[in-house]
């Protein structure tokens, strides 16, 4: 009894000792932050991680709050021979007028990276002490870091945020708004080859379009370089350095977070930032990039492991639930296909395999010769940046031959990559769609979508079909489609994957052969029911995908869902109920071996 008694005194002083979590219970998490792709100025709030370094009253550079007490920033904006400590603004829109949400603290340690080099720019980033704790709120929370092990290949996408300038020695102009630019990775190989071998270290990270046109400037010096995996944004990158702003083939330099995991943690050993693995999947293109001088990648990054299998239906920056026509953002509807004919947008289509576009026979009644025929797929805007697309040639068309309605299948030439931004969706081999559920449709049309023809959604509801047949027809409410959408998909999601319904026929109220059903009576539109041709697609693709489960998750990755974050320093699935009723039980236990 004594034994237990020592046993029960002990465990209570354990759980009677405050706990030291990580900051993985709040970071990456601003409450204000729906960005997907985006517009110039920061909404408040969206990026509260953001932090202002400040002279004489006056920004001078970037940081992040990276737990309650300390700001991770880029080793050149505080390693002048100035004595005087900056002063570090939270919390800030602008930097011009009110700023309600605000507060300050002055800096009482520099730690800069002893590796840190001016004249290669090599291992830019250093760490600053805040005079006292920061309480967290909707405006002021920390950013998750990448964990050691992470992988951004290339074409991930990122955020920067700053207030420097919006060009080359054009200033940002008043109230001088806190900015924010979105930006794919660039592999270092190709930024390599843009900057000249051995400039860019395994401590870079790069990112820009290769067109020119975004990027972060000075003043952004210092700051954040985000991506979202999941519900977390995860820093990737501290502005560090480039040539000039924004200029074709040389995009901004970042210091490589994740190759700080162990220097950081060794300074701040309480309460530790949130390190977090990002995980780049499918394959990184920027091991094809060669360039004079370039040597050719380690033989240890080639595939050496089966395969992941493909599933159909996940759509990572997908969150649509309910709403109404709007404009479409950016992997919002992965599996949208652009058929094109001399450089124009003339048909929609959705991938439904590695390498294979499902469309609207109608489309190619005209001409039907393949080689006159390319797929784009990862588009967003018909003009205009599109820094996740790409451009696949098409091998053969297949028409579906049955009496009234048909479809047509495009083999592509080569695989794409698949991504946040390009992934297939599943087809209707049978499922019910129930009356009243909420489905979608997409495309693209002239007149709609402003100047750059941004992709439009529509949602609907499904309806009762009356007289027509429900094993071959889906019934929807009314919304308006033009030339362009034909081809596109109707698409309703059961548990976490979505399915293609129907295929979309702009125009058409009749049931001639070669076309895609689609009548309307009344307030009621007609589609036929993909799994109508079954047959057809089942001997025509080679193989159909299947989604990667049945539940009702909505968390998925580029191709599967529910993948589990890799964490380091504390736990995500910690439930704090568990742990009070746990120590009750434990405390209603040792009262009564003491009674």
């Amino acid at each position: 009894m004594a034994l237990y008694k020592v046993i029960c005194v002990a465990t209570l002083l354990a759980l009677l000792t405050p706990e030291s979590h990580s900051q993985l219970d709040v970071c990456g998490r601003p409450a204000l932050n729906t960005r997907i792709v985006g517009g110039q100025v920061a909404p408040e709030g969206s990026w509260p991680w953001q932090v202002s370094l400040q002279r004489s009253n006056s920004h001078f550079c970037g940081g992040s709050l990276i737990n309650n007490q300390w700001v991770l920033t880029a080793a050149h904006c505080v390693s002048s021979t100035s004595t005087r400590s900056p002063t570090v603004i939270l919390g800030r829109q602008s930097q011009q007028g009110s700023n309600p949400n605000e507060v300050s603290r002055t800096v009482t340690q520099t730690i800069i990276h002893p590796n840190y080099n001016p004249s290669t720019n090599d291992n830019d980033i250093a760490l600053l002490r805040l005079s006292s704790t920061v309480a967290f709120s909707n405006f002021i929370l920390p950013v998750c870091l990448a964990a050691s092990d992470s992988v951004f290949f290339n074409g991930t996408d990122t955020w920067v945020t700053g207030w420097g300038n919006i060009g080359s020695g054009v200033p940002l102009p008043p109230p001088q708004n806190l900015m924010e630019v979105e930006v794919p990775v660039v592999g270092n190989r190709q930024c390599n080859c843009d900057y000249g071998m051995g400039t860019i270290t395994e401590n870079m990270i790069c990112a820009g379009l290769r067109a020119g046109g975004k990027d972060s400037c000075q003043g952004d010096s210092g700051g954040p370089m985000v991506s979202k995996q999941g519900v977390r944004w995860i820093q990737a990158g501290v502005v560090s350095f480039g040539i000039g702003c924004a200029r074709p083939n040389f995009p901004g330099v970042y210091a490589r977070v994740s190759q700080y995991q162990t220097w950081i943690n060794s300074i701040i050993t309480t309460n530790q930032p949130g390190f977090v693995t990002f995980t780049s999947t499918g394959t990184d293109g920027d091991l094809s990039v060669t360039c004079p001088g370039l040597l050719p990648p380690p033989t240890t990054l080639a595939p050496t492991t089966t395969p992941q299998p493909v599933f159909c239906g996940g759509a990572p920056l997908n969150s649509r639930i309910l709403g109404g026509d709007s404009v479409a953002t950016a992997g919002v509807w992965p599996w949208m296909a652009s058929l094109q004919k001399n450089g124009s947008h003339m048909c929609g289509g959705t991938l439904v395999a590695e390498d294979a576009v499902l469309s609207n026979a109608n489309c190619f009644s005209s001409s039907p010769t393949p080689s006159e025929w390319t797929v784009v797929l990862g588009r967003l805007r018909q003009n205009g940046s599109n820094p996740f697309e790409v451009t696949l040639n098409v091998t053969n068309i297949t028409l579906s031959n049955l009496t009234g309605s048909n479809v047509a299948v495009l083999q592509l030439e080569t695989k794409p990559t698949l991504s946040d931004y390009i992934q297939p969706i599943c087809l209707d081999n049978g499922l019910s769609f129930s009356v009243n559920s909420t489905c979608w449709a997409a495309g693209w049309s002239l007149g709609r979508g402003g100047e750059e023809q941004v992709l439009q959604e529509f949602q609907t509801t499904v309806l009762d079909c009356g007289n027509a047949s429900t094993t071959e027809s889906i019934c929807t409410g009314v919304f308006t489609l033009e030339q362009g959408d034909s081809g596109g998909p109707l698409m309703c999601k059961q548990g976490s994957s979505w399915f293609q319904a129907a295929v979309l026929s702009a125009g058409n109220n009749s049931t001639s052969q070669n076309s895609t059903r689609q009548t309307r009576m009344e307030d009621v539109m007609v589609f036929t029911k993909l799994s109508t041709f079954q047959d057809f697609l089942s001997q025509t693709l080679d193989g159909i995908i299947s989604p990667a489960s049945t539940n009702n998750s909505t968390n998925s990755t580029n191709t599967t869902t529910a993948m589990p974050m890799t964490t380091s320093g504390g736990s995500l699935t910690h439930s704090p109920f568990v742990s009070i009723l746990f120590n009750l039980l434990v405390l209603l236990l040792c009262l009564n071996l003491f009674s």
